[in-house]
């Protein structure tokens, strides 16, 4: 039935699922009576196709917060919704503004641009009110029967997207396309011309029960399934993507996805990269079946978790150690080198946050420091979200979702003191740039085997690991170590007995000197013997070793 934009509930609610994501560790998603799909294998990329999305760097980006390219736009579509000092409004970015900025994000060592939504949106919603939003975030399509591929007008025209795509070509870069298939916008055109496509209302079912009063698409019905799908295909066809994220994955039944949408995408443009959106945060066994459905990737929610619980929060990094044990055990390692990791995104409070009231600026820089180098050295694709590689502050939404600032794109402008950053956001933006540098040129962070060495147990907070990969033209053997505990710490690890690495690559490490890649303040090398390897650390720091 026809869902007005105006009874919501709670306008908080309302905005922390602007992306139809809420946090929850409960179970898997409850299923629902569905059309009988044909059967379908899990997709499995090409060896040379999933390598080259494990090389990656994702960043995300909400085209409306990062540039405005062109002024000409800000006004254009629905009325009312262009406003700068609204939090819930358009602020004037654009696709043009992204186009202008991919130079600083290649420089930055972003391969990846993943955009939210660029479907047009429904009108105001609750106008004339301190509740007054509009879907500046993409999440709240208008969406029509017959479908269209209509751009939002605010973001610019399919002109703008193709060229976007195209540039992002021409720089030997990536577009990742956000899509949406769980609900329509509040009041879309779809849910009046064709009422009896949605659920009613409910709550308590993932699946069938509508998301903060979301118009909630009836997949089980073989009609909207086959009109679902088909929007997909004709946007998948219609520009150049490289991959699709799927937002709220857990929010429609399993079999959809593997009876309708990923043939029917993979149709339309093979060996696309698919990504879904499945906020459970239990472990890795919760995401398994997305991966079982079709999908090449999930995110790591569950590990999101642990890093804030160990280094936002500065707590064990016995909670890090265990959820990527979890993860490879479970997914195996050629699935969660496919895993897209994350310290935040448009949907959390971000991670400069986690901390809390009361934590120094400089304790603070140093936990989200450990939590970078985590995010780009562990098994998995790290995704940035804008503003990370500056230590933009955020809480929950919206406010995670400020404006991209005017001086972040020169390194005098990185320089300086502002409100709402770490102070001197060069720093970090050079961090990130260099650990995007070390994965990129070391195969065996982005395509290499996963060792334990250390985890605290309780003692002292060091998690160590080995990371290693080798070919008759490459050898790319690292040992990454952290340091949380707020005293320098010096453990020694067995190489020579971890069984978990190969007979050969412990022979090579038996003896061997090692160097520190990471310049935070370790040891410039360190040096195994008998297929032992002190790991001395300063306090809130880490290291990533190379053997040579």
């Amino acid at each position: 039935m026809s869902r007005p934009a105006a009874p919501l509930a709670a306008l908080t609610l309302l905005l922390l699922a602007a992306c139809g994501q809420l946090p929850t560790s409960q179970g898997l998603t409850p299923q629902v009576d569905a059309p009988a799909f044909a059967a379908l294998a899990p997709q499995a990329l090409s060896s040379s196709a999933a390598d080259s999305w494990r090389q990656q760097v994702i960043y995300l980006a909400l085209p409306d917060r990062f540039h405005n390219g062109s002024v000409a736009n800000d006004n254009a579509g629905q009325p009312y919704c262009f406003d700068p000092a609204w939090p819930t409004k358009f602020h004037g970015g654009d696709l043009a503004g992204l186009r202008s900025k991919l130079g600083y994000l290649k420089d930055l060592g972003v391969g990846t641009l993943w955009t939210t939504p660029v479907y047009a949106q429904v009108p105001e919603v609750n106008p004339r009110t301190s509740g007054a939003s509009c879907g500046y975030h993409g999440y709240w399509p208008d969406f029509r029967n017959p479908s269209d591929l209509a751009v939002e007008p605010k973001l610019g025209t399919a002109s703008d997207l193709s060229g976007l795509i195209a540039d992002l070509h021409a720089n030997g870069m990536r577009y990742m396309m956000d899509m949406v298939v769980n609900h329509a916008g509040y009041g879309a055109a779809v849910t009046r011309s064709n009422p009896g496509w949605f659920h009613p209302d409910c709550s308590g079912d993932d699946v069938n029960c509508p998301l903060a009063g979301l118009p909630d698409f009836r997949q089980e019905d073989s009609t909207v399934a086959a009109y679902l799908t088909t929007l997909s295909k004709n946007w998948t066809s219609a520009y150049a993507i490289d991959a699709i994220r799927m937002d709220t994955a857990k929010h429609v039944p399993l079999n959809y996805w593997q009876g309708s949408w990923v043939p029917g995408v993979l149709a339309s443009r093979p060996n696309t990269f698919l990504l879904a959106e499945a906020f459970l945060t239990g472990g890795a066994s919760q995401l398994k079946p997305y991966l079982d459905a079709g999908f090449d990737s999930t995110f790591n929610f569950p590990l999101r978790n642990a890093l804030v619980s160990a280094f936002a929060k500065g707590g064990s990094l016995d909670a890090v150690a265990g959820s990527v044990q979890d993860s490879v055990g479970t997914l195996g390692l050629s699935r969660a080198l496919l895993t897209v990791n994350l310290l935040d995104n448009h949907d959390v409070p971000r991670f400069l946050n986690e901390p809390g009231y009361g934590v120094p600026e400089d304790e603070i820089r140093r936990r989200y420091h450990l939590g970078l180098a985590a995010l780009f050295t562990l098994p998995g694709i790290p995704q940035l979200y804008y503003g990370n590689e500056l230590g933009m502050y955020g809480g929950a939404d919206p406010d995670n979702r400020r404006d991209m600032p005017s001086w972040a794109w020169t390194s005098s402008g990185r320089s300086g003191t502002y409100s709402g950053f770490l102070p001197n956001p060069g720093l970090t933006y050079n961090l990130v740039q260099k650990l995007a540098g070390v994965r990129r040129n070391n195969p065996g962070l982005w395509k290499g085997s996963y060792a334990e060495l250390w985890r605290p147990n309780g003692g002292t907070n060091v998690f160590a690991f080995y990371r290693g990969y080798s070919d008759s033209t490459v050898s790319s053997r690292l040992v990454v170590a952290f340091n949380n505990s707020p005293a320098s710490a010096s453990v020694t690890v067995n190489i020579g007995a971890n069984t978990a690495i190969s007979s050969a690559d412990r022979t090579y490490l038996a003896s061997r000197t090692f160097d520190d890649l990471a310049g935070q303040g370790a040891p410039a090398t360190a040096t195994s013997s008998g297929g032992l390897l002190t790991l001395s650390l300063p306090a809130k720091t880490f290291a990533i070793y190379r053997a040579r």
